[in-house]
């Protein structure tokens, strides 16, 4: 089984992209949150993958960290989450925001994602509960993701990618920035300091 490719993003489209390893370009099916990590047509690129059997298909999926890799076997191991389902909640939740929903009970925030009505969004939270905080969520950004919309660590975050940087490397950034200044920086000197963090 494949389990990770590592090459140039050759192509990609809404829901997919093409690796180009050593001159093979692999087909892999991806969340928005997945190929908004992959950069531009050209640069080199990792996922890592999950390799999908039906009678009629054989598919890889892809995936910007193992967490996400590890909470999509999840969610399809659920009754009634196909690929699709799963991959369309990973692109409107992060990990960690999905590990938080699933620990809280709170099935309003899985029912963002498309094609999630309020009875599938429920049964996911009921079934994954216990096993929320188990799981590894996407590394760099858990005191970031934890704190609450409007905070200056998540207005910086905002801030970066604005500025061209990616999610994750954004959410590391200032991540590292709160772990130098202290929870209570203000929003100019985490931006700062997270721009030097992230361009280094």
């Amino acid at each position: 089984m494949i389990a990770k490719l590592t090459g140039l993003l050759d192509d990609f489209g809404a829901d997919w992209a093409v690796i180009d390893v050593g001159g093979v370009g692999y087909l892999v099916f991806c969340s928005a949150r997945t190929l908004s990590h992959l950069g531009l047509r050209g640069d080199r690129c990792t996922v890592f993958t999950q390799q999908q059997v039906s009678e009629t298909d054989i598919r890889l999926i892809g995936f910007a960290s193992a967490a996400e890799r590890d909470w999509f076997r999840l969610l399809t191991a659920i009754q009634g989450v196909g690929s699709k389902v799963a991959l369309a909640i990973l692109s409107a939740l992060t990990t960690e925001e999905l590990q938080r929903a699933c620990a809280g009970g709170d099935s309003a925030m899985v029912a963002r994602a498309n094609g999630v009505g309020p009875k599938l969004a429920t049964r996911i939270v009921n079934e994954l509960k216990d096993r929320a905080g188990a799981l590894p969520t996407a590394p760099g950004a858990a005191a970031v993701a934890s704190a609450p919309a409007g905070t200056p660590g998540n207005d910086a975050v905002s801030a970066l990618q604005n500025l061209g940087f990616k999610p994750q490397v954004a959410a590391d950034a200032v991540a590292r920035a709160i772990d130098e200044l202290g929870e209570d920086a203000g929003l100019n000197d985490l931006i700062r300091v997270a721009l030097k963090r992230a361009a280094g």
